[in-house]
C-alpha cells in the first residue's frame, strides 16, 4: 500500500470518498509518523493521540453515511497560537503553562466543522515574537536539512517553525505554514529551503489552501455589529 503520508490532501480526500482508506486509517498512519519523528524535530508540543482517533471514527462514520464536509477525515496540526477547546494552549509560552481554553478559536471550530481532524498543536516561537522559532519555551524546532547530518546555520523560520518542519517532513498533510519572511515571494514549491537565516525563505502552500479559506471567512461567531 502507498505510504499514507506521501498522500497530497486532495489524494487522500479522492481515497476517503472512494473508500479506498478510511479515516482512521490515515489518521493511524500520521500519529505514527508523528511518534517517530517528533523528538528529531520539535515541531509538535501536544499530541492529541485520543482526541485524533475519536474525530476519525465520526469522519468515517460520516462518509459511510455518504455524508461530511469539504475536509472530512483529513489530519490537521494546528499552531499553538489558536484556541483549542480542553486542549493544552500555550503559544509556546511559559506564562500559559497548563492553559487548557473552555472555548475553541472561530478557525479551528470552522475546521473541526467541516471535518477535518486534529493530530496535535505545533511548536512556533513565543507568542509569535519571532522568526525563526528559537524562542520557544519549548525549545527550538529543527530544520529538516538540519536533521539529516548538516551542519549548516538553518532554521526553520517563524513564528511558525513547528509548522514548517512539520510541513518538509512526513507528518501532517496539512498546517498553517509561516508566511514567507518580508522581501521574500510567497509561497512555491515543497520542503524548507536552504537559505541561511539572514535571507527571504520561502515556503510551501497548504494544499487546497483555497478551501480552507473558505471555510474559515467571513465574521466569527463572538463578533458583533458596531456603530460606525
Amino acid at each position: 500500500m502507498t505510504d499514507l503520508t506521501q498522500l497530497t490532501i486532495a489524494e487522500a480526500r479522492a481515497k476517503l470518498q472512494a473508500k479506498e482508506i478510511t479515516a482512521t486509517e490515515l489518521t493511524e498512519a500520521y500519529l505514527a509518523a508523528i511518534d517517530a519523528y517528533n523528538e528529531t524535530f520539535n515541531a509538535y508540543v501536544a499530541v492529541t493521540h485520543d482526541q485524533a482517533r475519536e474525530m476519525a471514527k465520526a469522519s468515517d462514520e460520516r462518509l459511510a453515511a455518504g455524508k461530511g464536509g469539504a475536509l472530512e477525515g483529513i489530519p490537521l496540526g494546528i499552531k499553538d497560537l489558536f484556541a483549542t477547546k480542553g486542549v493544552h494552549t500555550q503559544a509556546a509560552s511559559h506564562i500559559l503553562d497548563g492553559f487548557q481554553p473552555t472555548y475553541e478559536s472561530t478557525v479551528t471550530a470552522n475546521l473541526w466543522a467541516d471535518g477535518a481532524v486534529m493530530l496535535g498543536k505545533l511548536n512556533m516561537d513565543e507568542f509569535a515574537m519571532g522568526s525563526s522559532n528559537e524562542t520557544s519555551y519549548y525549545g527550538p524546532v529543527k530544520n529538516p536539512w538540519r536533521a539529516k547530518g548538516s551542519s549548516a546555520d538553518l532554521v526553520p523560520g517563524g513564528s511558525s517553525g513547528g509548522s514548517a518542519a512539520a510541513r518538509a517532513a512526513p507528518p501532517p498533510l496539512g498546517r498553517r505554514p509561516p508566511r514567507a519572511r518580508p522581501g521574500g515571494p510567497a509561497p512555491p514549491a515543497g520542503g524548507v529551503h536552504r537559505y541561511r537565516r539572514h535571507q527571504a525563505d520561502l515556503w510551501p502552500l497548504l494544499a487546497l489552501g483555497h478551501r480552507c479559506l473558505r471555510l474559515v471567512a467571513g465574521p466569527g461567531r463572538p463578533d458583533r455589529p458596531r456603530c460606525p
